[in-house]
């Protein structure tokens, strides 16, 4: 199947089972700063699992678009990708382990409504217990899978694993159900149940694998099993359960109403109905593909070295066209330094194939012919994506030629080139490990014994910091409802209003970061403000905190929101139904919301103050501490309640 077929069963054949279909959320998460992209299906859909009602009901369906910044030193093999589409459904504490196994198996197998797998290639694992925290092994997902498989015909024989020891010390003994620690099999924003806050919610999850048949490779561990790295077994789907919540004793307790939380990667369900475990010749990547191989010196698949540099730029191309498309413009911060780090990695790489002259303005062409169905932004926004991707490899290529002074520099200071100097060309010109070898090589550049153990180890531990950052904002999640980030919250409601009315009606908001420290704000204006302007606006929003407005929250069908001229972010697609806040006027409330007296509406899933008056509790007043040039014909204010 193509990737649109395999979308489109998913969706049907749930919304068949009473789900609702909802939209994609934007690739950045609207007014949450916990986090630069949106790098899971479940994301957007935090508040509803928290216990929030969902305007769609309590079974919901969607197809997420995706981007994970941790895994960009990842591309290179048959399976992962920084941007993908995540198949997820769900349930509000409706249904749970006996409904969602079940179908979700025969989603996988079921030829006409389905994928039509071959059950006897799937593998699943569960939770196996946790002896730090007492929670118990999944017991009741196994009987569920043992039946399932059984209805087949094939016999699910269940194998404990040492997940210390990643379970290649035990390999698969004949096993189709097997069982993982913490580690592997349970899900919560903190990881592992001992690392829970108290209130948290988590639970057990269970994975299924798909199995392609190749060698197994022990470079990867002695034995091969399901979690292992070697490419046989690729995970193509993860039901988690969440039935648990952390109480203060550091027990945990049954939640009243448990969630299924369900994600499944879009490509790589695709590659499985192939039977081919590259993901990078799907369809989506055909158009993409066969415009590399017209410009570079060998096809793709040649040998792994091209084949690795290919992945490269298909992926990295891929979501940089998204981003793009998306409003991202590249930057030395936050998203705006993720993209530029992918295009650049994606020019070392068509360098590498022997690509002379601009290609990746072509290649992002051929995504916007593959998603053209799907997702018409990206070859409606060409030209920002071709001129944005042409502009930025300019700048490239003379950073290039900078490192490339800055090595003569360092050879000529010192007459050996260290791992320590090779990180630094690596953190401020851009040159990634093998770049520097073989500038070292061509200009036979003497180096000290440890430049690549010392670089990996300076990597690794840049890695890491990454890593647990993104760890660490997604934590925080929606769930980081502090008193005065949602304060912060509302005032940025106030703040764009306000500039709407000092700079006029096209203003509209282009991005935003919400801290409990400061609110931040992108939106679209072509001159920097002036002294009396900035004065102006923060007049606006004290003079709505002093008027002490309700806060009023309703939900409306879509199209009743933008009649009534609720703002709403630039390139977000929304559900039928739509969650809309109104600030003021005064005596509105949720049964009386009066609209056409209101001081601001905008589409919101919150959360907010009541009243404007709890921003200036303690005689705080509203304050714009920066305003700066974003990007080309974008803003950015800072400002804070003080």
């Amino acid at each position: 199947m193509d990737v649109s077929e395999v979308r489109r069963r998913y969706l049907d054949f749930f919304a068949k089972r009473g789900h609702t279909i909802i939209p994609s959320a934007p690739i950045v998460p609207e007014n949450d700063p916990s986090t630069l992209f949106t790098s899971s299906g479940m994301q957007p859909l935090v508040p509803y699992l928290l216990g929030q009602p969902h305007p769609e009901g309590n079974r919901l369906v969607d197809a997420q678009m995706s981007f994970r910044a941790e895994d960009i030193e990842e591309i290179g093999d048959n399976r992962h990708t920084t941007f993908f589409e995540m198949l997820g459904n769900w349930s509000l504490g409706d249904y749970f382990k006996q409904e969602q196994l079940p179908w979700l198996f025969e989603y996988l197998t079921n030829a006409e409504e389905g994928l039509g797998l071959d059950p006897h290639r799937l593998y699943v694992t569960v939770f196996g217990g946790d002896k730090e925290s007492g929670m118990e092994a999944d017991t009741e997902s196994v009987e569920i899978w043992k039946s399932l498989f059984n209805k087949k015909g094939i016999e699910a024989a269940f194998v404990e694993l040492d997940t210390e020891k990643k379970g290649g010390e035990a390999g698969m003994q004949g096993g189709r159900i097997f069982s993982y620690g913490a580690k592997k099999n349970w899900w919560s924003r903190a990881g592992v149940p001992s690392n829970m806050p108290p209130g948290e919610i988590g639970g057990p999850d269970s994975e299924v694998f798909y199995d392609f048949g190749l060698p197994h490779d022990e470079k990867f561990g002695k034995e091969c099993h399901p979690n292992c790295d070697c490419g046989r077994f690729v995970e193509v789907g993860n039901s988690v359960f969440m039935q648990f919540v952390k109480r203060s004793d550091g027990a945990f307790e049954e939640l009243p109403k448990r969630n299924v939380d369900f994600g499944g990667g879009l490509e790589r369900l695709t590659a499985a109905t192939r039977g081919n475990h590259d993901i990078f010749l799907i369809d989506v990547f055909d158009a993409a593909r066969s415009t590399i191989e017209s410009r570079a010196l060998w096809k793709y698949g040649q040998n792994d070295e091209t084949r690795f540099e290919y992945r490269i730029i298909l992926d990295h191309i891929r979501a940089a066209a998204f981003m793009f498309a998306g409003g991202i413009r590249p930057s030395n911060t936050e998203q705006g330094y993720v993209l530029r780090r992918l295009v650049r990695r994606a020019i070392l790489a068509a360098d590498r194939l022997g690509i002379k002259d601009a290609v990746l303005a072509d290649v992002a062409k051929g995504f916007g012919i593959s998603y053209a169905e799907h997702y018409p932004f990206i070859s409606e926004q060409h030209d920002v994506i071709r001129e944005g991707l042409q502009k930025e490899e300019e700048q490239f290529r003379k950073t290039l030629a900078s490192g490339l002074r800055e090595l003569d520099r360092i050879i000529e200071r010192s007459g050996v080139l260290s791992g320590d100097d090779a990180f630094f060309l690596f953190t401020t010109y851009g040159f990634p490990l093998e770049l520097t070898l073989v500038e070292i090589g061509a200009r036979n550049i003497k180096t000290s014994d440890d430049l690549v153990p010392v670089f990996k180890e300076r990597f690794s531990t840049h890695l890491e910091k990454s890593r647990a950052g993104a760890a660490q904002k997604f934590a925080g999640g929606l769930a980081d409802h502090a008193e005065q980030t949602i304060r912060y919250h509302t005032a940025h409601h106030l703040l764009l209003k306000a500039l709407q009315t000092v700079l006029g009606p096209d203003v509209h908001q282009r991005g935003s970061n919400i801290t409990s420290e400061r609110l931040r704000i992108d939106f679209s204006y072509g001159e920097k403000m002036t002294p009396e302007q900035k004065e102006a606006a923060e007049k606006i929003v004290n003079d709505a905190i002093d008027e002490e407005l309700p806060v009023t929250r309703v939900f409306m069908k879509k199209e009743d929101a933008e009649r009534i001229g609720a703002e709403h972010e630039f390139g977000a697609t929304y559900p039928a139904q739509v969650s809309v806040y109104s600030v003021g006027p005064k005596g509105a409330t949720e049964d009386d919301p009066r609209f056409s007296e209101a001081f601001s509406i905008e589409f919101c899933g919150g959360p907010h103050v009541s009243n404007t008056r709890e921003l200036g509790e303690g005689g705080k007043r509203f304050r714009i501490k920066k305003e700066e040039a974003s990007s080309s014909g974008i803003r950015r204010i800072k400002a804070v309640l003080e």
